[in-house]
């Protein structure tokens, strides 16, 4: 099974890039998804979460307000490490089981995990290879702000808590170049799973002779 980390920042189009990928027959875990599905209500991360953040982070059906504790945590460095020590065992133990599942159905497949913070949580190792979808910063704010209605003064301190696009551009294997048209970020998608297929090949003749 061949192990690929997608990153970005925000608003550089990772999510729209998944689905090409696995358009192309790769199966994607979108670790964003699972941190939704970990602060469910009642949930030990969720209470965990409430309990040190308050009620007040709650919408009226007791879900988490996505938007109000980013706000607290994108603002101050320590509560979003006591957030991440919340969730990200229980992110990771999601991953985990989907990983087994996916490798005990098809243990040749190219598994692509859609991780916004790898290089942030230094998790880079972990993974065969690393593709970084890029858009320029200016493009990045753009987007964030007309598909999620941030203001620009939120994008920035999103974008200011994160490693930089460029660098992350220099730290991947792979880029794919958002900033153009759809038909030229498939095109890229389709490049970079034949180069994909043909390394998980190569690691199952690994596997097998050794």
């Amino acid at each position: 099974m061949l192990m690929v980390a997608l990153t970005g920042g925000i608003g550089s189009g990772k999510s729209v890039v998944a689905r090409m990928f696995e358009d192309e027959g790769a199966y994607v875990i979108d670790l964003d998804e699972l941190a939704r599905r970990v602060v469910e209500p009642d949930k030990p991360a969720w209470r965990d979460v409430v309990a040190y953040f308050g009620m007040g982070i709650l919408n009226p059906d007791r879900t988490v307000n996505r938007s109000a504790l980013a706000e607290i945590v994108f603002s101050d460095p320590e509560s979003r490490r006591v957030l991440e020590e919340f969730t990200h065992p229980r992110i990771f133990e999601e991953q985990d089981a989907l990983l087994k599942a996916i490798k005990d159905r098809d243990p040749c497949s190219v598994v692509v995990i859609e991780f916004p913070l790898l290089f942030e949580l230094n998790f880079q190792k972990k993974f065969d290879t690393v593709i970084v979808v890029y858009a320029p910063r200016d493009a990045q704010v753009r987007r964030a702000v007309e598909r999620d209605g941030f203001s620009e003064e939120e994008v920035d301190k999103r974008l200011r808590a994160q490693i930089s696009i460029e660098e992350k551009r220099l730290l991947s294997d792979y880029i794919i170049d958002n900033e153009g048209s759809l038909c030229s970020t498939r095109d890229q998608v389709r490049e970079v799973m034949r180069e994909l297929c043909k390394l998980a090949r190569e690691k199952e003749g690994e596997a097998t002779c050794s």
